[in-house]
């Protein structure tokens, strides 16, 4: 009878051991530290040096292109048709998400495109004069990136009377200052800055010296000389440099699908009416650094 007892206490015990607490995992029964479980090495070769630098660099490059394809892009103004909005030398990062074509959701930072706007687009080409096209090697129609600012949406009845903008027989509020452009590829000589009234939320720069063209080419083919009307899907557009600007004016009307973008900040810019001797110190000397990160309005 005994000798059964003891059999079974026996048994008991051995059952109890192999189910092990999570105490047991840590600790002994003697109260010492459990040895450590043997780490498990992963499966495969391992991975050089060179193949992770490799493989970041790939994840890297599709990430940029990805950025650039769909949501910024880096231009740079080579002409002063938006002086001083926008100087020769500015480098600007475009927003290509904002005037997404197509429905989009409420909560999304998009919108379409509104009144004094300033767009990056491709060039559309001088249907009035494609000969002019060639006079200038970095003009090319559907190639070359031009900047300027949205006048006229589409459907807007538009008249240009000496400096006044009409728009549906109304005149287009804006903070025209009288400059003199010196073609030096600097900004333009400010003469007279009047006050700004209300509803002028931009500046444009007029030489009073100069004499505005009496019909301009796109009222002449779009119109009746004096008034045209903004096609569907299709934008009238202005540089802030009035007498220095090859616009709609002259070429016609943006359409929509050429838009790239708004511009939204200058991420550099620099001098380059300034004088030159060495790259380096020319960085630090012809940047100008107070239009460095100031936002495109």
């Amino acid at each position: 009878m005994s000798d059964a007892i003891k059999s079974a206490d026996s048994t008991i015990a051995t059952e109890t051991e192999s189910k092990k607490s999570p105490f047991n995992r840590v600790f002994n029964r003697n109260g010492n530290k459990a040895p450590a479980e043997p780490e498990t090495k992963p499966k495969g070769p391992p991975k050089s040096v060179w193949r992770e630098y490799f493989e970041s660099a790939v994840v890297t490059v599709i990430m940029a292109l990805f950025g650039m394809t769909f949501i910024v892009q880096a231009v740079k103004v080579p002409t002063g048709s938006m002086e001083n909005t926008i100087t020769i030398g500015d480098h600007l990062l475009v927003n290509k998400f904002i005037f997404a074509p197509g429905a989009s959701a409420s909560f999304l930072p998009q919108r379409q495109i509104q009144r004094g706007d300033i767009i990056v687009f491709k060039y559309p080409g001088n249907k009035y004069d494609p000969k002019s096209d060639y006079n200038l090697p970095n003009n090319k129609p559907i190639v070359t990136n031009y900047v300027k600012r949205v006048i006229g949406l589409p459907g807007d009845h538009i008249q240009i009377e000496g400096r006044n903008v009409m728009i549906n027989g109304k005149v287009l509020p804006e903070h025209r200052i009288e400059a003199t452009d010196h073609g030096d590829q600097g900004p333009v000589e400010i003469r007279n800055n009047p006050p700004r009234k209300p509803g002028e939320t931009y500046d444009v720069y007029y030489d009073p010296s100069r004499v505005d063209p009496q019909i301009y080419p796109v009222f002449e083919n779009e119109g009746n000389g004096k008034e045209i009307v903004v096609p569907a899907n299709s934008y009238f557009v202005m540089g802030d440099n009035r007498n220095n600007s090859q616009d709609s004016r002259y070429w016609g009307f943006v359409p929509r699908d050429l838009v790239i973008g708004r511009a939204m900040f200058v991420y550099w810019s620099y001098d380059e009416s300034a004088p030159t001797s060495n790259l380096l110190l020319d960085f630090f000397r012809n940047t100008r650094w107070s239009r460095t990160g100031t936002m495109v309005k």
